[in-house]
C-alpha cells in the first residue's frame, strides 16, 4: 500500500531538499559537522511514514556518534585508505588545504587523461620497487658488482630521484657517433659521476651505442621477439612465405648461412654468444671462456622428451645439469635419465618377474600389465620434467657443432600451421653476422609525481622495452651508474623460458676468474662486461627481478 509523502519522491524524478543538502555536504567535508542537525522536512515526515530510509554517509548520523567522512578515491595518487595515525599527525587543514584539492577526480595536474593513467602506472611500478627485501624472494644479496644474468629481459624500468633527460632527443651528431662507435666496438669510460648528464655528449653517445643490436631474419610489421607464445601477436599480419613453399625454402636457405656466419664468429671468439629463437624452444650459444667454461657451450631451454630424443638419434650428446644438481643432493633419484641400456636390462628382468606365474599355472588368471604401461611409469619423471626449467639442456665442445647440424636440418624447427607457419627462427646477437639488420631497443623518459608524508615529490624513470640481452643490460647499469650518482632502482622483465640459461655449469676444475680472458678481447663487448660475463652463474634457474643502487653498492633479489 503506497503512502503518500509530501514532497518525497521514491522514484527521485523530482529530488527534494536532501539530495542538494547531501551535495552540499560533500563540497565541505573538511569543515566541522555538529553532533546532530535537524532532520529536513520531507525525511521527517517519510520516517513518520515508516519507510526506510539511508542514513547520512558524512556526518554523525541520527544517534550522533561522530564517524569518519567518506574518502575521495580519487585524492591520493596511490589509491589506499587513509591511516589513522597518519591523518593525526598531520596538522589540520582547512577545506583549501584538504588532499582533494590538489588533484581534481577527473584529472591529475590538469594533465590529460591518458597522460595522466600513464603516470600512475608508472607510480605504482615505481613504488614496487621500493618495496623490502622479504623471505619469500628466491635470492637476494649485496655488493658492489651485480651477478651475470643470462636470461634475455623484455623491458626494464628505471627509477632514480635524477632526471633521466640526458636520454631523450638525440641529436643526429650524437645518434650517428653512437652507431659508429657500436659497429667499431669503441670502449667509453666515463666518471665516476657525470656533473651534467644533459649536456655530457659522450654520455648520450654512449647510450645510443648500448641500444643497438642485432636480428635475422627482420620484418618491420612482425614482432619477432620473443617467439614462444607468440601467436596471438602474430594473427592477423600479412604472412606471404605460409602457403608458398618456394619463399619458405629461401627464407630457410638465407636463415642457414647467417646461423652458420653466427657459429664461426663464436668459434673464432669475434662473437661472445648468440640466441636462436624458436616458436618452441631458446638456444643459447656461448664462447669458450664464458660461464667459467673452456669450452663453446650451449642451452636449450625448454625441452620436451621428443626433443631429447631426436637430439640423441643424431648424436649430439647433452646432459641435464639441473636435474643432474638435484639428483646430487638427494641420492636416490636417477641422475642419469638419458641412458638406454638400463631400461632395455630391466624390460629383460621384467619378462622374467612374470614367468613364475606360468610355472604355477595361473598367468590366464591374473592381469599382466603390458610393456607400454611399465615403460611409461619409469619415465614418469622424464615426462614431468618436459617444458619445465628442470628440462634445460647442456651441450658442450664439439657436440655444439653437431648441435647446429641438428637445428639446421629439423624439420619440426619451423611450424607448419599458425601465425607462425614458414618463418625460420629469430637470431640475436650483440655482434652483425651475415645478413644480419641493425635494430635499436626502444627507451623514454618519464617524470612523474610521487606522495610521501612530507607532500609530493617529482620522480624520474627510464623505461627500455625490447630484447635486451646481457650485455645491454649490464651496460646500461655502467651509465646509470655514473648519470645517476649512485641512486637508481630498477624493476627487471625477463624472458621466463630463457631464465634457465643462469644454470651453474659441471666443471672439470673451478676457475675463478677475476679478469676478463684475454683472447675475447676482440668480441665486440667492453671490457667490465665481458669480466662480469666470464663469472661461473649464481642465480641458478632464476633471473634478476629487482636490482637496488645506494651509494655504489648494488642490492638485488632474484
Amino acid at each position: 500500500m503506497a503512502v503518500s509523502v509530501p514532497g518525497y519522491s521514491p522514484s527521485f524524478k523530482r529530488p527534494p531538499e536532501i539530495v542538494r543538502l547531501r551535495r552540499k555536504r560533500s563540497r565541505n567535508h573538511g569543515a566541522a559537522v555538529p553532533s546532530a542537525l535537524p532532520e529536513p522536512t520531507p525525511r521527517r515526515a517519510a520516517l513518520a511514514a515508516g519507510l526506510p530510509l539511508r542514513s547520512f554517509p558524512s556526518s554523525g548520523g541520527r544517534g550522533g556518534a561522530a564517524t569518519v567522512a567518506r574518502r575521495n578515491p580519487f585524492a591520493r595518487l596511490d589509491n589506499r585508505p587513509r591511516v589513522a595515525d597518519e591523518a593525526r599527525e598531520q596538522p589540520s587543514r582547512g577545506p583549501q588545504g584538504a588532499p582533494g584539492s590538489l588533484l581534481d577526480s577527473n584529472g591529475e595536474n590538469n594533465l590529460p587523461w591518458e597522460e595522466a593513467s600513464r603516470e600512475r602506472t608508472v607510480i605504482e611500478l615505481s613504488q614496487s620497487q621500493h618495496v623490502p627485501f622479504s623471505e619469500s624472494d628466491t635470492t637476494s644479496s649485496e655488493g658492489a658488482e651485480l651477478p651475470a644474468d643470462w636470461s634475455i629481459k623484455t623491458r626494464l624500468l628505471f627509477t632514480s630521484s635524477q632526471p633521466f633527460s640526458w636520454a631523450d632527443h638525440l641529436k643526429a651528431q650524437e645518434e650517428a657517433q653512437g652507431l659508429v662507435q657500436h659497429c667499431r666496438a669503441t670502449e667509453v669510460t666515463l666518471p665516476q659521476s657525470v656533473e651534467d648528464p644533459k649536456l655530457s655528449t659522450e654520455l648520450r653517445c654512449a647510450f645510443q651505442q648500448t641500444l643497438v643490436y642485432w636480428l635475422h631474419p627482420a620484418f618491420s610489421w612482425l614482432p619477432l621477439f620473443p617467439r614462444i607464445g607468440a601467436d596471438k601477436k602474430m594473427a592477423g599480419k600479412p604472412s606471404p612465405w605460409s602457403n608458398d613453399e618456394t619463399l619458405q625454402q629461401t627464407l630457410l636457405s638465407d636463415w642457414s648461412v647467417s646461423f652458420t656466419s653466427l657459429y664461426n664468429l663464436l668459434k673464432t671468439k669475434l662473437c661472445p654468444f648468440f640466441y636462436v629463437c624458436t616458436y618452441q624452444f631458446t638456444v643459447l650459444f656461448r664462447a669458450a671462456g664464458l660461464a667459467g667454461s673452456d669450452v663453446v657451450t650451449a642451452l636449450v631451454s625448454p625441452t620436451t622428451r621428443g626433443l631429447r630424443e631426436a637430439m640423441k638419434n643424431e648424436g649430439v650428446e647433452f646432459s641435464l645439469p639441473l636435474l643432474e644438481e638435484s639428483g646430487r643432493k638427494k641420492k636416490g633419484r636417477e641422475a642419469n635419465l638419458e641412458s638406454e641400456e638400463e631400461p632395455a636390462a630391466s624390460d629383460e628382468d621384467e619378462e622374467e618377474s612374470f614367468s613364475w606365474l606360468e610355472e604355477i599355472g595361473v598367468q590366464d588368471q591374473i592381469k599382466k600389465p603390458d610393456m607400454i604401461s611399465v615403460k611409461l611409469l619409469r619415465e614418469k619423471t622424464e615426462v614431468q620434467m618436459d617444458h619445465r626449467p628442470e628440462s634445460v639442456v647442456l651441450v658442450k665442445g664439439l657436440n655444439t657443432f653437431t648441435l647446429l647440424n641438428f637445428l639446421i636440418n629439423c624439420k619440426s624447427l619451423v611450424a607448419t600451421s599458425g601465425a607462425q607457419a614458414g618463418l625460420p627462427p629469430t637470431l640475436l646477437s650483440p655482434v652483425a653476422f651475415r645478413g644480419a639488420s641493425m635494430q635499436m631497443l626502444k627507451a623514454r623518459s618519464i617524470n612523474v609525481k610521487t606522495q610521501d608524508l612530507s607532500g609530493y615529490r617529482d620522480k624520474f624513470s627510464l623505461e627500455i622495452t625490447g630484447p635486451v640481452m646481457p650485455h645491454a643490460l649490464q651496460s646500461v647499469i655502467m651509465l646509470l651508474r655514473s648519470s645517476q650518482r649512485g641512486s637508481f632502482s630498477a624493476g627487471m622483465y625477463a624472458h621466463e623460458p630463457t631464465a634457465a640459461f643462469n644454470v651453474c655449469l659441471p666443471l672439470e676444475k673451478e676457475p675463478h676468474r677475476k679478469d676478463a680472458p684475454k683472447d675475447l678481447a676482440n668480441c665486440g663487448l667492453h671490457p667490465k662486461t665481458l669480466q662480469q660475463l666470464s663469472q661461473i652463474p649464481l642465480l641458478g634457474k632464476s633471473s634478476l627481478r629487482n636490482v637496488e643502487m645506494n651509494d655504489y653498492i648494488f642490492n638485488w633479489r632474484s
